[in-house]
């Protein structure tokens, strides 16, 4: 080929190259999610009515009023007798935590979590590119980051982001930061760890907007296997269709109504406001009105602007106003096949029912998960996910959603597409999920302590006679 030849094919080629890089640059970069690992503690944790109640026997700062309070607390909850709880309250020293307490709990984590699902996968710890680590109430020096790098010896390289103070939807923000990572890095493995400490920040005080902490939140965890590697598809779980995050800091009762502080006797804990449940209807509002358009046929959009606009012309018509017919409301199922919920608390789980008008096999995921591990913070919506594939739910090409909240105040949603049947790799749930449903999700707490509101004189309560009395 002479020379000239070899000037045009460069002419021609040259152009048509940088016009292809150009393109595939501003394609959407692929988000697979190639395995996770819940994270399950061993037996001698595990939190049942009667270590709950020895828990609550040595808080010498508690009076009648407070065992009434945490009573319809506990029993409303929705939380059942084999969630786990950090060591320190079971070695009774949860009024005086040290820094090794958090470390420990952490450690026992990552050692089982990362390394169940680097082996199963298969990826070598030196192939990890990014790892996003999000621990909202505590922090370590050095950061917990650097404990799983040192322990599995990732690469000098490695992107490294450490989120804390995000709340429950911390996870969510994490997949985010992988998300847009995955912009500018190609063919690249992401490690996200989710998880709370529970050591450092377990309530002793009698404050009841800090006890109802104590109520919900337990021990658990997840890690999370994701790539942008087209070529790992036929291995993927769940691809990132699209996410939204939601923040209402600016507002003064939203950015108050969850807060980490101490109590007038100086006791840290996580102060929850009565305001919590007006915030988060706003947030979830907001949040459902932006990713509606990203995730509903165009046909239910429509429907839905029609029948508002109806509603609307005949609210001005009629003398009884719009009030006489009910709100019109938006089917999210004709976008979403599951609906993966933030285990919040039983009122979360009914009130995002009730909003989304999701029938009780929609929200069997959520409440058992709430059951069986409580809430643990950011990590509580892939033991949702669990449960889905541990039921043989999730079938190829489902399209699953999922919303959660946290502090600031925050409410954070995205949609996953399933790419492959799941439900054959075990989980979190293997061992039990034959037994869920259970026939009564009734908490043995109101059986044995119900005693409690018929007692009306607090000076015969003293605090080792009364669950002394309780406990036989």
């Amino acid at each position: 080929m002479d020379v000239p030849m070899l000037v045009y094919a460069f002419l021609i080629f040259y152009p048509l190259l940088m016009l292809w890089r150009r393109v595939d640059r501003k394609r959407d970069p692929e988000c697979y999610i190639l395995d996770y690992e819940c994270h399950k503690a061993t037996d001698d944790r595990k939190l049942d009515t009667e270590c709950s109640g020895q828990v609550i026997m040595r808080n010498k700062n508690l009076g009648l009023n407070e065992y009434k309070f945490l009573l319809r607390a506990i029993v409303s909850s929705g939380i059942g007798e084999q969630t786990y709880g950090p060591r320190i309250i079971f070695n009774g020293q949860e009024e005086n935590p040290t820094l090794q307490d958090l470390i420990s709990e952490m450690e026992e984590f990552f050692h089982d979590s990362i390394g169940k699902l680097l082996a199963r996968s298969g990826i070598a710890p030196k192939e990890i590119d990014v790892l996003v680590v999000n621990v909202s109430m505590q922090s370590a020096v050095p950061s917990l980051p650097a404990m799983i790098i040192n322990h599995y010896k990732l690469r000098e390289d490695v992107k490294v982001f450490n989120l804390t103070g995000m709340g429950c939807s911390a996870s969510l923000v994490s997949v985010n930061i992988v998300q847009n990572i995955f912009k500018i890095y190609k063919n690249a493995y992401a490690l996200v760890v989710t998880s709370e400490s529970l050591s450092p920040n377990w309530y002793a005080g009698s404050d009841r907007s800090m006890i109802l902490a104590n109520c919900l939140f337990r021990s658990g965890g997840c890690a999370m296997l994701l790539t942008n590697k087209r070529a790992l598809k036929h291995r993927a779980m769940l691809k990132l269709k699209c996410l939204v995050r939601t923040h209402h800091g600016a507002r003064d009762e939203s950015y108050a109504c969850c807060h980490q502080r101490e109590d007038d006797q100086g006791r840290s804990g996580f102060h929850l406001d009565k305001s919590l449940p007006k915030v988060a209807t706003r947030a979830l509002v907001d949040n459902l009105r932006e990713i509606a358009p990203k995730i509903l046929p165009v046909r239910e959009l429509l429907r839905f602007m029609v029948v508002s606009l109806i509603r609307k012309y005949w609210s001005h018509k009629s003398t009884k106003g719009a009030g006489s017919s009910p709100e019109p409301v938006i089917n999210f199922k004709t976008g979403v096949d599951h609906f993966c919920i933030h285990t919040g608390g039983k009122a979360v789980i009914d009130g995002i029912g009730v909003s989304l008008d999701l029938t009780e096999h929609d929200l069997e995921p959520a409440r058992m998960t709430l059951h069986r591990f409580g809430n643990t913070s950011a990590s509580s919506l892939w033991y949702v996910l669990g449960y889905m594939e541990a039921k043989r739910r999730l079938k190829k090409g489902d399209r699953v959603l999922m919303m959660s909240f946290g502090a600031g105040f925050k409410c954070n949603s995205c949609l996953w597409e399933v790419l492959r049947d799941l439900g054959d790799a075990g989980n979190a749930w293997t061992d039990c999920i034959d037994s869920y449903p259970p026939n009564s999700l009734t908490n043995p707490f109101l059986e044995k302590y119900g005693w409690i509101n018929n007692e009306d004189d607090p000076s015969t309560f003293a605090v080792m006679g009364l669950l002394g009395r309780g406990l036989r």
